[in-house]
């Protein structure tokens, strides 16, 4: 396992990379620093085309506690809170940037920014004891920037819910409103990371890629646009090696 600073752990397995936030005693709260070091890991790895899936995991007992209050309000100024707000913006773009799937491995809390994470990734896979919350509203914050990545992943009632009061969901709500995709015991947490990271590792990188921008650009698109955008993607995509290779193995093995 290796870090470009002690706030983030980057460990390699085959073409598989997991980032580890490691701020364990303060819950992982986001702090400038920690989002700086997760900004360069992510760059890092959109230049490195053996990549094929990300894990996004964190030490401890939580996920992520959202930005880190101590420091804001050390560094209390509107000049440092759209810097930081900035930058966290910037990271969370650049999850969905990247040209492969990222996966949320989520164990304890994730709130604020922290639930933002999640929302950001492409996926997610929770423990059952796992909480999930938007709790700025709290204290006298609204959480307008992970409202943006909320409300793009659960129905908009859902996100009022809990942009509004503040209560947390757990993890089976978290997967009945769409946050995750699946809640399992702790124990099996990271044999399902495993399983669902080798499923999307073995599948062509160039569809891979196709696909992961695709999804995200054509959400902003009217539908007529949309398929147009689509139809010229898989055209594309089709005139890739890795479709003429998989198609033309298809057919061969189809009975005559």
């Amino acid at each position: 396992m290796s870090n470009l600073n002690d706030m983030v752990l980057r460990e390699r397995r085959d073409n598989v990379v997991t980032l580890w936030l490691n701020r364990p005693t303060q819950y992982n709260a986001l702090s400038e620093e920690m989002l700086g070091s997760l900004r360069d890991e992510l760059n890092a790895i959109s230049s490195d085309s053996t990549i094929r899936c990300v894990v996004l995991a964190a030490k401890g007992t939580a996920f992520c506690a959202g930005h880190d209050l101590r420091e804001m309000n050390d560094r209390r100024g509107l000049p440092f809170y759209q810097e930081l707000f900035s930058l966290c913006t910037e990271v969370m773009t650049k999850i969905q940037a990247l040209p492969v799937p990222v996966i949320a491995r989520v164990q304890g809390v994730a709130t604020a920014a922290g639930c933002q994470l999640v929302a950001s990734c492409d996926l997610s896979i929770a423990t059952y004891d796992a909480r999930f919350g938007v709790s700025g509203i709290n204290l006298g914050l609204f959480c307008s920037t992970p409202a943006v990545a909320l409300t793009r992943n659960i129905a908009l009632k859902h996100a009022f819910e809990m942009l509004f009061t503040g209560k947390f969901i757990d993890a089976n709500t978290a997967v009945d409103w769409g946050l995750v995709n699946r809640a399992v015991e702790n124990d099996g947490l990271d044999s399902v990371i495993e399983e669902l990271t080798s499923a999307i590792a073995s599948k062509s990188p160039q569809a891979v890629r196709y696909g992961k921008s695709m999804i995200y650009r054509q959400k902003a698109m009217s539908i007529e646009d949309a398929y147009a955008y689509a139809a010229n993607v898989m055209a594309c995509n089709a005139m890739e090696s890795d479709a003429i290779e998989g198609i033309g193995e298809f057919l061969e093995k189809r009975p005559k």
